[in-house]
């Protein structure tokens, strides 16, 4: 009861949110994001743990229980994304979709720096300067996962959407070196002895090491299928090939002085990156797999809505910093998009509307802040405090209001056509209607 009734309320609640949603024009994973909020601790899990009834999820404790479905839908996302970098699609935009990748993090890294630092030379003792360094490479992050939940719902298609989904992917690995090195600095700030090891070489381990890995079990994954000819059981191996990376990416290894460990995110993108370019009905493939997967990322977007802590704006210091990360975070999305595009001479649509794609941030960043979290040096201490405070005010923003933004960017970007959307119930009514059409005709001939 404690598990299966709070995830049946989170799936039926997400669907009948989504429908009300979509009277104001917004996609539906800001509704599961909303549901999540309602049926989480500060609203409905919190009447329910009144009465001693599971209605939703009464305690943060409560919505951890649930972790495993945030790990295996991301890898799923990561996977789906890792699909896109089909080889003549890259011949196309590859070098197009690396510059903007990394370069609009790397300018929004060095805005936000360049404006926290200067709040923590005004407020020195409430805001500590490691803090502000650290949270400058989290901005770097952008969430795979809301981006492409909107381009499946409305089904995009054009130069835009071609170009966001390898810069999205990109921007992971560019966000983890840039994260370990303001990290590493950070460290280094407050210790006598900083340990290049973890600034310099275990991010780039961990980044080959993942690409690697991937690359392996796609190959596998390829080879397998082989073996399979129903369209049930290649799905099945498909389920059991992205689980296998999953559990894969967890493992750690120590190497001398070198931490070895896996971004499972990366794992699971190479893993559809070598799949998609070897297997001749990938495409086919991943269209049911979408169909499989979609009740866990209903249930994925709801748990990450009930994870939002409520409890950011409460305090008037982090609001304001919050605030200020949201406008410069914004601002090097945008700018770094747009100087990045230009130069790489991308699409005018692209120049101009892709920065707005970029915004949504949550996962990858909720992860950079608990490594500060759990870091020895930093735990229990002010910097770790506003550090995880910042990022989830920020992802609380952005992850309600940047799905709709992407989907007004695509559409203005002409990636989405306000006409083209049909509900299945629609065109299978069609399908009947143009089947007795046809019967009819036959039997007058007849």
């Amino acid at each position: 009861m404690e598990i299966l009734l709070p995830l049946a309320i989170a799936l039926l609640g997400g669907l009948l949110l989504s429908r009300l949603v979509k009277l104001f024009n917004l996609p539906a994973v800001t509704a599961y994001l909303v549901a999540g909020i309602l049926i989480g601790p500060f609203l409905l899990g919190k009447l329910g743990a009144a009465w001693n009834i599971p209605l939703g999820f009464t305690s943060k404790e409560h919505v951890e229980l649930f972790d495993l479905f945030g790990k295996v839908a991301l890898g799923f996302i990561a996977f789906s994304i890792g699909n896109e970098f089909r080889l003549e699609q890259l011949k196309k935009i590859g070098k197009q979709a690396t510059i903007v990748g990394i370069l609009q993090a790397v300018i929004t890294t060095l805005m936000v720096d360049a404006a926290l630092i200067g709040l923590h030379f005004i407020i020195p003792k409430q805001f500590p300067i490691e803090a502000a360094i650290i949270l400058g490479a989290i901005a770097s992050a952008t969430a795979p996962a809301a981006t492409l939940m909107v381009v499946k719902q409305y089904k995009a298609k054009g130069p835009t959407t071609d170009m966001l989904l390898p810069v999205v992917a990109l921007d992971d690995a560019v966000g983890l070196i840039l994260f370990a090195i303001s990290f590493g600095v950070a460290k280094a700030l407050g210790s006598s002895s900083p340990d290049l090891i973890s600034i310099l070489v275990d991010p780039l381990v961990e980044i080959v090491a993942s690409v690697g890995l991937g690359a392996a079990m796609g190959y596998l994954f390829s080879f397998c299928e082989r073996f399979f000819h129903s369209r049930s059981k290649r799905l099945a191996v498909s389920v059991a090939f992205v689980l296998f990376a999953i559990a894969l990416s967890t493992l750690e290894f120590k190497i001398g002085p070198v931490h070895l460990h896996f971004s499972s995110l990366l794992v699971c993108m190479m893993l559809g990156t070598i799949f998609c370019n070897i297997c001749d009905f990938s495409e086919e493939l991943m269209d049911r797999l979408d169909r499989w997967t979609a009740p866990l990322f209903i249930i994925f977007f709801v748990l990450s809505g009930a994870e939002l802590d409520l409890n950011v704006f409460s305090n008037l210091i982090i609001v304001l910093i919050g605030v200020i990360y949201l406008i410069f975070r914004s601002a090097g999305k945008y700018t770094g998009a747009l100087l990045s595009s230009k130069w790489a001479k991308c699409d005018d649509n692209i120049v101009k509307y892709l920065g707005i794609t970029l915004l949504p941030q949550a996962g990858v960043a909720l992860g950079m802040a608990d490594m500060v979290k759990d870091y020895a040096g930093f735990a229990g201490t002010n910097i770790a405090t506003i550090v995880m405070s910042i990022t989830l005010f920020a992802v609380l923003i952005y992850e309600l209001v940047g799905p709709a933004l992407t989907k007004i960017a695509l559409t203005k970007a002409g990636d989405i056509n306000p006409e083209g959307k049909t509900s299945a119930r629609h065109e299978h009514a069609q399908k009947m209607a143009a089947q007795k059409r046809e019967t009819a005709e036959q039997s007058q001939e007849n």
